[in-house]
């Protein structure tokens, strides 16, 4: 999983970054990004695609990551922003945060999904990038980690709809939580299942 990232700094990138967001299909929360900047000698296994994970395994690579990574950079859209100019943008314009949050910069990014984010760095979108890069398999479990803590936050604040369980997706629970309870303020109104 590292061949993209060897490719780059055979082309003389020094500080490549894996890019991925989480939580574009929910009906409720932030999509969130992370950026990684992985060491050349990063020393942890297991990592892989967040989805492909238990919550413990991503706990404890999350963990793993930050001890040893460069640099790790968060970027969060809000729902409102989201229902303002769309998921795909927002979930780009959260992965462009997520890179202008790191320190150092990076000088190449990797990027999960077929578009480029707004950056003037050089970067390489790479569809299944979580399956495919390192540096993106750890952006994906950052990305997952950061959005699943966030959204049990938000399970205290409105309890009747069971967010630290299903995450803001559309469960079947979730879905009959909104009938009976109607919106709260982190539902994507745009979103069907909450618009309707």
């Amino acid at each position: 999983m590292l061949n993209f990232e060897e490719n780059a700094f055979r082309k003389g990138y020094s500080a490549i970054a894996g890019v991925d967001e989480a939580g574009r299909g929910p009906l409720a929360g932030p999509v969130v990004s992370a950026a990684v900047i992985l060491p050349k000698n990063f020393p942890v296994s297991g990592i892989a695609d967040s989805k492909k994970l238990t919550p413990k395994k991503r706990e404890y690579l999350y963990d793993r990551i930050y001890e040893h990574a460069v640099s790790v950079g968060i970027g969060i859209v809000d729902a409102p922003e989201i229902d303002r100019i769309n998921i795909l943008r927002a979930a780009l314009l959260s992965m462009s945060f997520a890179v202008q949050n790191l320190s150092p910069q990076p000088d190449y990014l990797l990027i999960d999904g077929a578009f480029e984010i707004p950056s003037d760095i050089p970067q390489q979108p790479l569809i299944h990038g979580d399956s495919l890069s390192l540096s993106v398999a750890a952006a994906s479990v950052i990305a997952k980690v950061s959005r699943d803590r966030l959204m049990a936050r938000y399970d205290s604040d409105y309890p009747q709809f069971g967010f630290a369980v299903h995450k803001g997706y559309p469960t079947r629970a979730h879905k009959e939580a909104i009938r009976k309870f109607g919106r709260c303020p982190i539902h994507r109104l745009t979103f069907k299942g909450v618009k309707a």
